[in-house]
């Protein structure tokens, strides 16, 4: 989309706050006219507060530490009294400095913050937020999150929302006075419009392997079979943004046995590789982990199989490569170990 124009609008003195209407308005080009086009617009009372975006970092050396500088200003007509920072750096990211105003809390995918920042910002001003953090040595697909809003107790106890949170010791984190940066206007009533997220992409490696599995029973019997995906890092997988698993894998099943139940994410697909609407008894499946796996860890897709007949059967699984974004194969340095057989056997 291309912006042809932009209109400014102010509020007129004495103008009470949540007053609202509607702007109407059509282009016209000579003989050409625009659809018509309208904006609710409400008037605003209060403080504005507004982050700059800092750019992707890509090609982060592991070990190495990033800052990722940021611009808080009010875009307000009222000053906020303090502010509450909210940070999240995702697993492959440490925080170097955990301030005394700040407390954390470690989640599956990361850590949070909650930064108290005693300080009044008025209309106008601007404020450096530097916080730097170190990649780790698992780090690769990663991400900074950083968002404000006014401060509160309200505001903390909702952010803190039950959980545990341990206090930094380190020196305060204080806001340093900046070069006003031009930010589109975030109103506080909609703290989310206030958050900004930095993707960070390090020079790293993850070398996925897919695990096999062997049994034996007699014809009739109903065994539990199936393929586990490892990562053997060094690096964790994670699709923190576009939200894709971490891996997918084709399954495929020995023709002398037949799936009596299959994995929650897992479904079943015909010999070509089509969908198919009967999800037990397919001779494929396609498996999908989560949307992170870290680094060292295991993830099964466990089937149960009927053996239908006497004898060996051998189908071998893998690990679908080009899935993912980037694929798999940009960062997983040993692709020949993304493949494994499954082996029935009736005795």
């Amino acid at each position: 989309m291309v912006t042809a124009a932009g209109l400014t609008l102010s509020a007129l003195p004495g103008a009470p706050a949540d007053a609202a209407g509607t702007l109407r308005y059509t282009a016209v080009h000579g003989d050409m006219t625009s659809h018509p086009g309208e904006t609710r617009v409400t008037v605003g009372n209060g403080p504005d507060l507004a982050l700059t975006q800092s750019p992707r970092q890509d090609g982060v050396v592991p070990g190495s530490t990033l800052t990722v500088p940021a611009t808080l200003t009010n875009n307000g007509n009222r000053t906020a009294d303090g502010v509450l920072l909210k940070l999240f750096a995702s697993r492959g990211l440490a925080f170097t400095q955990r301030p005394a105003n700040c407390e954390y809390a470690a989640t599956e995918v990361g850590t949070e913050a909650l930064c108290v920042l005693d300080r009044a910002v008025a209309p106008g001003d601007a404020y450096a937020l530097v916080n730097p953090v170190k990649a780790g040595r698992n780090a690769l697909f990663d991400r900074y999150d950083y968002s404000v809003e006014p401060w509160s107790a309200e505001a903390l106890d909702a952010a803190r929302a039950g959980r545990t949170w341990t206090p930094g010791t380190g020196a305060e984190l204080i806001l340093r006075p900046a070069a006003a940066a031009r930010t589109a206007l975030v109103p506080d009533l909609d703290p989310q419009d206030n958050h900004r997220s930095v993707i960070v992409h390090a020079a790293n490696t993850a070398d996925l392997r897919l695990i096999g599995a062997r049994v034996t029973g007699t014809v009739g019997d109903t065994v539990q079979a199936g393929v586990t995906v490892r990562n053997r890092g060094p690096a964790w997988i994670a699709s923190l943004g576009a939200g894709e698993p971490a891996a997918t894998v084709d399954v495929r099943i020995p023709a002398n046995a037949t799936v009596t139940a299959r994995p929650d994410a897992c479904y079943a697909l015909t010999a070509d590789g089509e969908w198919r609407e009967e999800q037990l008894g397919a001779p494929r499946y396609r498996c999908t982990t989560p949307v992170f796996l870290n680094e060292r860890a295991d993830h099964a897709f466990t089937f149960g199989l009927r053996i239908d007949a006497q004898g060996t059967a051998r189908a071998v699984s893998g690990i679908d490569n080009d899935q993912f974004e980037p694929p798999v194969r940009s960062f997983d340095p040993d692709l020949a170990n993304n493949t494994a057989a499954l082996v029935v056997t009736a005795g």
